[in-house]
């Protein structure tokens, strides 16, 4: 018999966090994946592009998913195909890169999108199931919980991926330490998908009628959304919140133009921020159900981390910018997600979900923005000042949550 707040539950969910982290963090937006877009291009316009790629295709079918996910009364056997086409798109970008790699650059660089943007575009059906299943699984304080926990084993594993990546990038040239890298870690997300994939889960009764057709849906999804003002508060200071992708994929570009970033310094990098991701989860968000503060909080750990970055320059520097972004981005993970939960009524909860989850994940674009605006202006500072300014009116917007 199905009980909420399942140990058993929880110890998937983990497990789930840790294998998936294990395996993308090879493509972490703020380390790794510039330095291996870079590798083909020379743009940085490019790399804010493919930083983009990684999560931005999820944004087009948000909604679609959402549509049929309100009138179903179980979505498990769903999410199992999304995990099926993430694996399979995964494991073919580091195909791409082992069979063609510097033979041909653009056509690498193509499939290597391609790849990033299938992932992606998946996830955007997975988001709506995992989100639902997070709902129906943990009540509101073991949710906070359980999410935390997640937190914490996927810094645990990055950590762990941090290292695997400092020695495979030392010992193998370019780009086929990328091939080795991504073909390897698609095989370990596949063992966090099969758990989960296993989980039990209770079928819901309060479901949606769904409407005719997908037209008629979108627009009872508007009208919701012009009805409903605390949604479009938090949908605005989440977006602005995300204003930190304007500059956070070029952090690394500058480093490595102002010292020589080894292998071992990258992976040290990105141990650093999954430690800041485990004192964050383990001191701080685990400890705070309440989500409109946590979303400020998360807010104020970027702003901090831009200001040392436009500060300082030096490698220690950098080590406390990567720290500071793991604490902030568990909190802004955690917080978006327990937001449209809390405020979403049951039957419409995938609705609320895609609404949220669209309109903020046109942020997923802005570093495509960023590298616009550093081609033309030549100035890490100007982005980080930007990308300061930006995040100080989702801070204060964020704190007028409470009040709506």
């Amino acid at each position: 018999m199905f009980r909420i707040d399942d140990p058993k539950n929880n110890f998937k969910n983990i497990i789930h966090a840790f294998f998936l982290a294990l395996a993308i963090t090879i493509a972490e937006p703020s380390t790794i994946l510039p330095l291996m877009v870079h590798h083909f291009s020379e743009s940085v316009v490019v790399v804010g592009l493919f930083a983009s790629l990684l999560r931005g295709g999820a944004i087009i079918v948000q909604l679609y998913a959402a549509f049929h996910a309100q009138a179903y009364q179980r979505v498990l056997p769903y999410l199992r195909r999304v995990f099926f086409f993430r694996f399979l798109s995964w494991f073919m970008i580091g195909v791409s890169i082992w069979l063609i790699g510097d033979s041909n650059k653009a056509l690498t660089l193509f499939l290597i999108g391609a790849g990033l943007f299938l992932f992606s575009f998946s996830a955007g059906f997975g988001a709506i199931y995992f989100k639902e299943l997070q709902a129906k699984l943990f009540s509101k304080t073991y949710r906070g919980k359980t999410m935390a926990n997640r937190q914490v084993a996927g810094s645990v594993a990055s950590i762990i991926s941090g290292g695997i990546t400092g020695y495979v990038l030392s010992s193998f040239d370019a780009p086929m330490n990328y091939a080795f890298l991504f073909m390897i870690s698609s095989f370990l997300m596949a063992i966090g998908f099969v758990v989960f994939g296993t989980i039990e889960e209770p079928p819901k009764m309060n479901v949606s009628v769904k409407e005719a057709h997908f037209g008629i849906f979108i627009q009872n999804a508007l009208q919701l959304l012009r009805s409903d003002r605390r949604l479009q508060k938090q949908i605005i200071a989440i977006l602005l919140g995300y204003s930190y992708f304007l500059a956070m994929p070029f952090v690394i570009l500058n480093a490595n133009s102002s010292f020589h970033l080894t292998g071992w310094m990258l992976g040290g990098f990105i141990t650093v921020q999954m430690a800041g991701s485990i004192i964050g989860s383990t001191f701080l968000w685990r400890r705070i159900d309440d989500y409109e503060k946590m979303l400020s909080l998360s807010i104020l750990f970027m702003i901090a981390a831009f200001s040392v970055a436009l500060l300082c320059g030096g490698a220690w520097c950098y080590a406390l910018v990567f720290l500071l972004f793991g604490i902030a981005l568990d909190g802004f993970s955690i917080s978006g997600m327990n937001l449209v939960i809390e405020i979403a009524p049951e039957e419409k909860r995938p609705i609320y979900t895609a609404l949220q989850s669209n309109i903020t994940s046109l942020g997923l674009f802005f570093p495509v923005i960023g590298g616009v605006i550093l081609k033309y202006s030549g100035s890490y500072e100007i982005v980080y000042l930007l990308t300061i300014v930006l995040l100080g009116v989702g801070l204060w917007l964020s704190l007028q949550l409470k009040k709506a």
